[in-house]
């Protein structure tokens, strides 16, 4: 199963990334859950949320200090699926 790859990610505003994906979907992902939270305290210094990218050996949305977020979640989030609907869609195109 192919996961659709990240093509680029945008800190729009703060605790809102867009994110471009290789299969063409692209969208708003609203962190502000996170934010404040364990590691992702962090984003609240020196604009520390601004700083994201695609982390070029795993392909995640990430920031320095090695903090990422869930590829999968952003994507199904941006769908408007859950992940569940997802892999179920996916293992019903592998099986047909």
């Amino acid at each position: 199963m192919q996961f659709p790859k990240i093509i680029s990610v945008e800190a729009i505003e703060k605790y809102n990334l867009e994110i471009k994906f290789d299969d063409q979907t692209v969208g708003i992902y609203d962190v502000s859950d996170l934010a404040g939270e364990g590691v992702f305290k962090i984003w609240d210094t020196n604009d520390n949320f601004f700083k994201v990218f695609v982390n070029p050996d795993s392909g995640a949305i990430s920031w320095p200090g090695e903090i990422d977020i869930d590829t999968i979640n952003a994507y199904c989030s941006i769908k408007g699926i859950s992940p569940k609907t997802y892999f179920q869609n996916q293992m019903h195109h592998a099986t047909h």
